[in-house]
């Protein structure tokens, strides 16, 4: 379990190599839900993502022996990004394993950063077999997206800030697919604005985090493509156990909640969000008695979308 403590020592040691994100506010938006809603914009962080954040935390704080046989991970999405670029910041080699139907869009930006790729069959069980063989076979340190302490304090960190930045928040909300962003921003609400509401975004068709939560047993992740991508994934013990220690609530929003929220953000906050930073938004379209009267803090965890498709189609 991580508190604050990780978190602000996590806020001091990555501040140097990350963005403080702005907030950004909608006037029409507000208006549309009878609240005030400040966005916390992860989307304008390093490698677009709050995902830079955990990564940093976990690669600065290896240890000189360690950190030469370099880090490894299987992604295809914003963490390969975010290791390849903390691996960076310390000159060591990264290898991401990939499944090989991966956008090449993505492929491409780790390979800016410097990272090696291997490609695998597109299946958990092939990516975490072959980062095993090439893990034993180099040395190099496994560095997980969400299930490791060092990832969610530093996740964490966006939550510090917005709670520094806004006050008196009567709601944070945050997408859930791992649950790194999740518990370590719930930790830092928690402990700086505690009488906030915390409530965790999912998509209805891939809702694992709460059918955990609501059963008080961890539950696989939901085999389903939701737009929503970057939450495909399931939750962790850790961060199962994270979730629940702070009191996090889960709601869902629909497919097509989800995009009318993504396109709502964009348009009217002029900036590119992915539809995993939309379903917070999402389910206030559907659930707007949540948003009513209050001050609410919602973290954009992304804007890492193919702006090619996104622009011609």
């Amino acid at each position: 379990m991580i508190g604050i403590q990780d978190i602000l020592q996590a806020a001091e040691r990555i501040a140097p190599h990350i963005h403080h994100t702005p907030i950004m506010t909608s006037r029409t938006i507000n208006a549309m839900f009878g609240a005030e809603i400040f966005f916390k914009c992860e989307n304008l962080q390093k490698v677009g993502a709050f995902k830079a954040r955990g990564a940093v935390n976990a690669v600065m704080q290896l240890d000189d022996n360690t950190a030469r046989r370099g880090v490894i991970t299987h992604s295809s999405g914003n963490h390969a990004q975010a290791l390849a670029y903390a691996a960076g910041l310390r000159g060591i080699a990264c290898t991401i394993i990939m499944p090989d139907t991966a956008p090449a869009v993505k492929a491409a930006a780790v390979r800016g950063y410097g990272a090696e790729i291997i490609f695998c069959k597109p299946t958990l069980e092939s990516r975490l077999r072959t980062m095993e063989e090439v893990a034993q076979r180099t040395g190099a340190h496994v560095v997980p997206p969400s299930d490791d302490d060092r990832i969610m304090a530093g996740q964490g960190t966006a939550g510090l800030e917005l709670c520094e930045q806004v006050e008196r928040l009567d709601l944070v909300m945050a997408p859930v697919g791992g649950g790194g962003l999740m518990g370590g921003v719930a930790t830092a609400v928690r402990a700086l604005q505690p009488g906030a509401l915390i409530v965790g975004a999912e998509p209805a068709i891939a809702d694992d985090a709460r059918e955990s939560l609501r059963t008080g047993v961890l539950q696989p992740p939901a085999d389903r493509m939701t737009i929503a991508d970057g939450l495909r994934t399931g939750l962790s013990e850790r961060t199962f156990a994270q979730l629940r220690s702070m009191g996090v609530e889960i709601e869902t929003a629909s497919e097509e909640s989800i995009r009318s929220g993504t396109l709502l953000v964009m348009s009217r906050l002029k900036v590119v969000i992915e539809p995993s930073a939309g379903v917070s938004i999402g389910v206030l379209l559907e659930r707007p008695d949540l948003a009513r009267g209050r001050r609410i803090g919602i973290v954009l965890c992304g804007g890492n979308i193919d702006l090619g498709s996104l622009v011609f189609g």
